[in-house]
């Protein structure tokens, strides 16, 4: 990106510290101190801003406050740890009753619960990397860790689906006659507690900081629990004397893992090429828009780094401002949007001039590096 007029240093950002909370909360309180959203117009609503932060200060600067990265990574992490162990006792205890029962259905739900257990090892080390100071080559951060775990998500996903169903194919070859029959639906009872359980607290926590991959877990988790379910149909029909009702119910596991998979893929792949939810472009839209001196909105860029957002926007304003006036519309734009999206870390303003008749297009000199 070119220097910005009126916004001299390119690399000048806003940061935030946000939650659930915060994101709505000191929001609507900013918007009616401040005559955000107002549609106030000019110096005079500038002015009413300044004497706001006199009155009553607040910064975006993390250098004030903790920094929310951290924060929302601890408590991925604390999150990841809790589950692991929950998870890790549900397939501990799933892989006993296997090993007294010899079934195949309940064996393919054990390994799927092991292996939603492991997925936090990745995980918990995207949060660890996440956590590290940009530097001079990784100049946005280790944020895009997170996409790789995702990636290892997925092939872990994949792996216990192919072992399912090897089981599965196996036992239908050789079929044999299951045992403590009770035992395999108190099994499949104990998994789908365990499940559920990891799936709430998983998505609550991954909504509340901001992490598509920790709520992508926790739905799966979630599904894994249905899944556990799915083996009281095994011992009901091995019950009813079929035979064959545990391999084919752990057929069944199989499809319903490559489900889970098919729906991951898709969320990896989506945060992978940078896309966002539409509304969250048009909140930002909206926002900018409200702006005293925002007379447009021309490029605007959101993007996911980890479990973090960060905004490229170019706003019109007028062409005849000086240099420090229409550096305060760009703040003005930045803190607009600091507050309007939700998990925003920072927002890199460009102004434009708008356009006169017959003026020179001022990106001109550009023209020959488009692609």
């Amino acid at each position: 990106m070119s220097e910005q007029h009126g916004h001299p240093h390119p690399s000048h950002e806003h940061h935030r510290n946000d939650g659930p909370d915060h994101d709505h909360d000191h929001r609507h309180e900013h918007e009616q101190e401040h005559g955000h959203g107002s549609g106030g117009g000019g110096r005079s609503a500038r002015w009413r801003h300044k004497a706001g932060h006199v009155l009553k200060p607040h910064s975006h600067e993390t250098a004030d406050k903790v920094d929310p990265a951290l924060e929302s990574s601890a408590r991925g992490m604390r999150a990841l740890w809790i589950s692991l162990a929950v998870l890790g006792v549900t397939a501990g205890a799933q892989a006993v009753i296997v090993v007294l029962t010899g079934s195949v259905a309940l064996l393919g739900d054990t390994v799927h619960n092991a292996a939603d257990a492991l997925t936090a090892i990745p995980l918990g080390i995207a949060f660890v990397l996440g956590r590290r100071a940009a530097t001079r080559r990784f100049t946005y951060g280790y944020g895009r860790a997170e996409d790789l775990a995702g990636i290892v998500i997925l092939l872990t996903i994949a792996a216990s689906a192919a072992f399912a169903a090897w089981a599965a194919v196996d036992r239908l070859l050789n079929p044999r006659t299951l045992e403590h029959l009770w035992v395999v639906a108190a099994a499949a009872v104990i998994g789908f507690i365990g499940n559920e359980w990891v799936a709430r607290y998983r998505i609550r926590v991954g909504r509340e900081i901001g992490s598509a991959a920790l709520v992508a877990d926790g739905l799966h988790a979630r599904t894994d629990g249905f899944t556990s379910l799915a083996v009281l149909l095994s011992a009901g029909g091995a019950a009813l004397g079929w035979r064959l009702a545990d391999p084919i119910v752990g057929l069944l596991i199989t499809a319903a893992i490559l489900l889970v998979l098919r729906d991951a893929a898709r969320e990896v792949f989506r945060r992978v090429m940078d896309a966002v939810d539409p509304a969250l472009v048009d909140r930002a839209e909206e926002a900018l828009l409200t702006v005293p001196g925002v007379r447009g909105v021309g490029e605007l860029r959101l993007r996911w780094i980890g479990h973090r957002l960060r905004a490229e926007v170019a706003v019109v304003v007028d062409g005849e401002l000086s240099v420090r006036e229409a550096h305060e519309v760009a703040v003005g734009a930045e803190h607009a949007l600091l507050h309007a999206v939700p998990k925003l870390t920072a927002a890199l303003v460009h102004a434009d001039p708008a356009t006169v008749p017959g003026a020179q297009d001022p990106h001109k000199i550009l023209a020959h590096h488009a692609v």
